[in-house]
């Protein structure tokens, strides 16, 4: 399967766009992909051309942290505002062995390096572990390093789970790779190796990301020097390309994190390549430790990861009827067409909108993203699109003017609905919902939602226990039947919003938000 990120440097720049939601057709800040180009079916975008040979990619690194000293008494502790767990969030963690946990009350107690806790505390401005982290990290952290299954709340945490158990178990003078995270997206293996960059500023650990890129040919992974970064976070593809010719050597890794493990060991997701990295590993490195981390784990893959994990490893898991974000509003809006799905889009997301924060809207396919970007554009609104068919670089550019709040309405198709963190969004919008794809031909069959990226979609607003608002756009009886068992699956009524102004504000109300 094609990797479903198309490469970049892991910092890349961007010129900025007119912050303004309505603007004229040329003012767009990212013009639509082409409509007559066939791509190749990449995870997060569902297939809506002929596939044609998969292009190939290369890899970049990432420019390592520096290493300034460390003065405790000048550390200074300030409120975390971001790290609120989810009310009465019940996480149930099954320990294998003997080894007595305790959970951690303050990040002293994990007995990290001063450097480390200058990280947290300084440039992450952390006060406390989280409950995830809690509870998580003394499973990483203690010997004999056991492996670990961990699913929590989308926001709550775990990223800074598995950074902080990498940095923890480098050794800073041994000069080879000794932590890999693996990714499923390109935009969520920079944004991993932003938040190991700020929390490991201290640490004088290096670390590379290793991505595909644009610019590189083919050959660059033969001519390029061995890899020496010390944590080396990347795409799966471009990690086992790295080892399959010895660039990247494996025999000092301690740590192994798969982040999303559900998709990158899920059969329509990255499970082989995820499995020949896992193996390669364990031939030179027998004690090497794995960490998997998701906000979901359907039933199948949770019974193929108990027989990959060697010993069953410890294993930390929330009911599916608990994942489901309290502090976001979930709503569905009934449309009569397609047209009536795009004025929702124009009179309540964007008019309404700006009294609002940044605001998300899924799409399932390219071209469902092409169509609305261009509907959009004509009529004056300013909207940037992102997904698998654009370049690293356009890719990057979009990705970092919507960090860093230069544009306010973003469509993206499943690319982004992972991981993707972003702390001003507090509005998604389900333009299409989110079904498994069905290889083969199509079917009069309804489909079968896909609950999994339905949570992990409405977990980009609300993050970290922060309030937000989630509008499903229902078109025709198949949308109906998917909100229906999305509604039955996860035990939560979604409350119908009427397609009005005051309607509108009033579910906005509700959720916190005007």
């Amino acid at each position: 399967m094609a990797e479903s990120d198309a490469p970049a440097p892991a910092t890349a720049t961007a010129e900025p766009s007119a912050p303004s939601e309505k603007s004229s057709p040329e003012a767009s800040t990212t013009a639509p992909p082409p409509a007559q180009k066939p791509e190749t079916k990449r995870w997060a975008d569902e297939e809506d051309d002929p596939p044609e040979e998969p292009e190939k990619k290369d890899d970049a690194p990432a420019p390592s942290t520096s290493e300034p000293e460390v003065n405790l008494a000048e550390l200074k502790i300030t409120e975390n505002k971001f790290l609120d767990d989810p009310e009465d969030s019940n996480i149930s963690a099954v320990t294998d062995g003997d080894t007595p946990y305790t959970s951690a009350s303050s990040f002293e107690d994990l007995k990290l390096s001063p450097e480390v806790l200058k990280g947290l505390y300084v440039e992450m401005q952390f006060k406390k572990p989280s409950k995830i982290q809690a509870i998580t990290l003394p499973m990483i952290l203690t010997p004999p390093y056991k492996d670990l299954i961990a699913q929590a709340h989308n926001g709550s945490g775990k990223t800074t789970c598995f950074v902080l158990g990498m940095l923890s178990r480098v050794d800073p003078n041994l000069k080879a790779p000794q932590a890999l995270c693996i990714c499923p997206t390109r935009e969520l293996a920079i944004q991993n190796m932003e938040v190991l960059q700020k929390m490991g500023k201290y640490t004088g650990i290096t670390a590379e990301c290793a991505v595909p890129t644009d610019r590189t040919s083919s050959t660059s992974t033969q001519s390029r020097p061995p890899v020496s970064a010390q944590i080396v976070i990347g795409t799966p593809g471009t990690i086992k390309r790295l080892m399959s010719t010895k660039k990247l050597g494996v025999s000092k890794v301690k740590v192994l994190v798969f982040d999303e493990a559900d998709h990158m060991l899920a059969e329509d997701g990255f499970k082989d390549d995820s499995l020949r990295i896992m193996k390669d590993i364990e031939r030179f490195s027998s004690h090497c430790q794995v960490l998997l981390f998701s906000a979901t784990f359907n039933e199948k893959v949770t019974n193929f990861v108990s027989k990959v994990i060697k010993g069953g490893g410890n294993q930390l898991f929330v009911k599916k009827e608990e994942l489901s974000l309290e502090a976001v509003k979930q709503y569905k809006v009934y449309c009569p067409d397609e047209l009536a799905k795009i004025d929702v889009i124009k009179s309540k997301i964007f008019e309404l909108g700006e009294k609002l924060g940044q605001r998300i809207i899924f799409v399932r396919t390219k071209n469902s993203a092409r169509i609305l970007h261009q509907q959009l554009v004509q009529d004056g609104y300013a909207v940037t699109t992102i997904q698998g068919a654009l370049n690293a670089e356009d890719r990057d550019k979009i990705v970092k003017e919507f960090k860093d709040g230069l544009t306010q309405v973003l469509i993206s198709t499943d690319l982004l609905a992972r991981g993707f963190d972003q702390q001003q969004v507090n509005c998604v919008v389900n333009y299409d919902l989110p079904i498994k794809y069905r290889e083969g031909p199509r079917t009069r069959d309804p489909p079968e939602p896909d609950y999994e990226v339905y949570l992990h979609r409405i977990g980009r607003a609300g993050r970290f226990g922060r309030k937000g608002a989630v509008f499903n756009l229902i078109c025709g009886d198949w949308d109906e039947l998917t909100m229906s068992k999305i509604e039955q699956y996860f035990n939560t009524p979604v409350t119908e919003v009427q397609n009005t102004e005051e309607a509108f504000e009033g579910a906005l109300k509700a959720a916190g938000l005007l």
